[in-house]
C-alpha cells in the first residue's frame, strides 16, 4: 500500500475541509480558500478531525493517484494554515530587484528592466538582494518563483543571476593564459 497515501491528513484548528460532488475539494482557513478537483476514482472521507484517502484496487494507476491525492489535500491544508514561500537571491554587478506597486522590477544586464506582474494570490517582497515570494497555493509559489529565476539564470563561472536561497551553483574554472 502506499505510504504516503495511507497516511491521514490532520485538519488544524481554524480549518475547514469540505469535499463536493465529483471529489472537489475546498479548504477554508485563516488565510483564505483553495478549492481543488482531484481525481474520482479515489475516496475522500473527513473523519474526527482527520481527512482519509483511500483507494479502490491495487492497480498502478490508482497506487500513484493515492499518494498524488493525500499529498495535494495536504498542501492545501498547510497552504490556508501556514502558507508557502520561496525566496530568491539575485547575485552580480549592477542586477537589481526592486518593487513597484504590484510589480517587480528587475535590472538584470539587459537593455532594458525586466518587469513582472504578481500573478493573484501571490505577494512578493523584495529586502536588499532578496525577492521573496508568498502565497497559499504552493503550486502557483513555486510557478512564480521560477518564472523570476527564468529571467537570468545562475551561470557557473561567477555565480551571477537569479537563483533559490538554497541552491548550490555548481563552478567550473575559467580559462587559463596561454604558457
Amino acid at each position: 500500500m502506499s505510504r504516503i497515501g495511507r497516511l491521514p491528513v490532520a485538519i488544524p484548528a481554524g480549518v475547514e475541509v469540505s469535499i463536493a460532488e465529483g471529489n472537489v475539494v475546498t479548504v477554508k482557513g485563516p488565510k483564505g480558500t483553495l478549492e481543488r478537483a482531484l481525481p474520482t476514482e479515489m475516496e475522500i472521507k473527513v473523519e474526527d478531525g482527520h481527512v482519509v484517502v483511500a483507494r479502490p484496487n491495487d492497480l498502478k494507476k490508482m497506487k500513484s493517484l493515492h499518494g498524488l491525492t493525500r499529498s495535494l489535500i495536504h498542501n492545501m491544508v498547510v497552504g490556508v494554515s501556514e502558507g508557502y514561500s520561496k525566496t530568491l537571491e539575485v547575485n552580480g554587478v549592477g542586477y537589481k530587484a526592486a518593487k513597484q506597486g504590484k510589480k517587480l522590477v528587475l535590472s538584470l544586464g539587459y537593455s532594458h528592466p525586466v518587469e513582472m506582474e504578481d500573478p493573484d494570490g501571490i505577494e512578493t517582497k523584495v529586502e536588499d538582494n532578496k525577492i521573496v515570494v508568498s502565497g497559499i497555493s504552493k503550486e502557483k509559489v513555486g510557478q512564480f518563483a521560477a518564472e523570476i529565476r527564468d529571467k537570468r539564470r545562475p551561470e557557473p563561472y561567477k555565480g551571477k543571476g537569479i537563483k533559490y536561497s538554497d541552491e548550490v551553483i555548481r563552478r567550473k574554472v575559467g580559462k587559463t593564459g596561454k604558457k
